[in-house]
């Protein structure tokens, strides 16, 4: 068993993980044969993607899916009501003034989110991934503002109508105030109505899961004749970890990482929030959109890294450094899922999943799976996080794990890390091994930069790693590149450009393609990816 307490020194910053003499990603080289894999992976093969079918476990292993991924509050305007509104609006104007930029309008995706979908059909996608705004759809709560049903309908119906199969998002980094108002982050004035005081609140935590479960339950109830694919939650260890860990996302609560008593009722509360809502929408969504026969396919959304052992700065084979990465890997990518597929919790982050839930056991038929970048983790002086006894690379803390990049140019100085595509075939195969019946859709994938022959290459190149994941084995049924635009990317602000289309924060907010666009849209018309386009 490890050490009993979180540092919060280790997350000094969880939008970036640093990385040793990352470039700016301008100079683009040629294509190298470590880019796609190793051995004849590395050959870069033509690639052929069969057609789309369900997100389900009863659906063949051809199925595959091209899309987009947004998310409400980083495209949306007219979006008060949400705590994202309130934590980055300038004090002067009301509101907190934290984070690096006001969400303000962000993308004005809601007043053009029915123009968007012509972006999803120019870029010949089948899919596209986005969420519904809680806050916007229940300002208050229990009070339901049927307008915001309204508006959400009709982009489904556009999506529909183009023969678009819409994957709907329920709770993407986002809440109403009044589920934990950031104003009040040690809950002196709560819980009420107006501040059910968040996740792990021992009154307030079971009235939010139940607010979730309700909300999702009036999405499937409305929606479910034109969407059956849903995610419960985006990427729940980041999002816990920012919002409940560190302070960098609201509520803000940044006093409850050193302690793991604390800590574990709260990631407790949310997987039991996402069992709540599995539930809900599978006893609401009773129609089969898409004739599938299956009415509802419900799963969620996790943030991966390739963690590879570190010390010094370099790879190492050390086992104590191996045995922080193996450590770093259990609680990132496998408690949230173990919890899920076995119905069991492990509130001390020993490995062992050793308090029974079976409530929990057997609520997800997808896994999403969100790749971005490659970090290193040293084991090197117990590390600075005890209760993992590990050091990542991560926000600044060095202590010899960040790695030399393999190439500077691939790194992302907006993000602070390393954009490395061979690493998604790892992943994919990890939870493959892990969850043999699982089905895997890579929900996020992308790259932010203002190069757009680095874009289409990131494209070309995670593509590539995908297809070889499937050809050995692993049952990967889509992949949606972040993000359809660009977006305001939470705590980093706007300086991120992740879009397959720039947007004019300046102007107008005109949607420009960019060469990934360019590129994505030929390779999903096709359904497979040309010698020109891998060399």
């Amino acid at each position: 068993m490890f050490h009993r307490r979180w540092v919060r020194s280790a997350f000094l910053a969880l939008s970036g993980i640093s990385a040793l003499a990352c470039g700016d990603s301008s100079h683009v080289h040629g294509t190298r044969a470590d880019d796609a894999g190793a051995g004849d992976a590395g050959k870069a093969l033509p690639v052929q993607f069969t057609a789309f079918g369900p997100l389900s476990t009863d659906a063949g292993r051809g199925s595959f899916r091209f899309g987009a991924a947004s998310a409400a509050t980083q495209i949306e305007d007219q979006n008060p009501n949400t705590d994202w509104y309130l934590f980055t609006r300038p004090v002067a104007d009301g509101g907190l003034g934290k984070g690096s930029a006001f969400v303000g309008d962000a993308a004005r995706g809601f007043s053009k989110a029915v123009e968007d979908v012509g972006l999803v059909t120019s870029t010949s996608l089948d899919s596209y991934r986005f969420s519904m705004e809680w806050a916007r759809i229940e300002p208050t709560l229990g009070h339901v503002d049927e307008s915001a049903l309204v508006h959400y309908g009709e982009v489904l119906d556009a999506l529909v109508a183009q023969g678009i199969h819409p994957n709907v998002t329920i709770h993407h980094f986002s809440n109403p105030v009044w589920v934990d108002d950031p104003r009040d982050p040690t809950c002196k004035n709560g819980p009420g109505d107006q501040n059910l005081c968040g996740l792990g609140h021992p009154t307030g935590g079971p009235r939010v899961i139940a607010a979730m479960a309700a909300h999702a339950r009036r999405l499937a109830e409305r929606f479910g004749d034109r969407v059956d694919d849903w995610a419960t939650l985006n990427e729940p260890v980041n999002y816990l970890l920012a919002s409940y860990g560190i302070g960098s996302f609201p509520p803000g609560k940044s006093t409850l990482f050193p302690d793991l008593k604390k800590f574990s009722p709260i990631v407790r509360d949310f997987l039991a929030a996402h069992a709540a809502m599995y539930a809900a929408i599978k006893e609401a969504d009773t129609v089969d959109a898409d004739g599938d026969g299956i009415a509802a396919n419900v799963g969620m959304t996790l943030n991966v890294a390739d963690w590879e052992p570190a010390r010094d700065h370099q790879p190492s084979t050390d086992p104590e450094d191996v045995g922080a990465r193996d450590r770093l890997v259990y609680a990132y990518h496998h408690l949230v899922p173990d919890s899920l597929t076995a119905g069991t919790f492990d509130p001390d982050f020993d490995g062992t999943g050793d308090e029974p839930h079976p409530e929990w056991a057997n609520t997800l038929d997808w896994l999403g799976v969100q790749y971005y970048n490659r970090a290193g983790v040293t084991g090197k002086g117990g590390g600075v996080i005890p209760v993992l006894a590990l050091t990542p690379c991560f926000g600044g803390v060095d202590a010899g794990a960040c790695l030399v990049p393999k190439d500077p140019t691939f790194c992302v100085p907006t993000m602070a890390y390393e954009t490395y595509p061979p690493g998604i075939y790892d992943v994919l195969m990890d939870f493959h091994s892990r969850y043999e019946k699982l089905p895997l859709v890579v929900t996020e994938a992308g790259i932010a930069t203002d190069v757009g022959a680095r874009r289409a290459e990131n494209v070309v190149r995670i593509l590539q790693q995908i297809d070889r994941a499937r050809k050995d084995g692993a049952d990967v049924r889509g992949y949606y590149h972040w993000s359809l635009t660009d977006n305001f990317e939470w705590a980093s602000g706007f300086t991120p450009h992740f879009g397959l289309y720039a947007v004019d924060y300046a102007g107008d907010y005109a949607r420009t393609p960019t060469l990934g666009a360019t590129v994505l849209g030929d390779v999903a018309k096709a359904r497979g990816l040309t010698d020109e386009q891998i060399a």
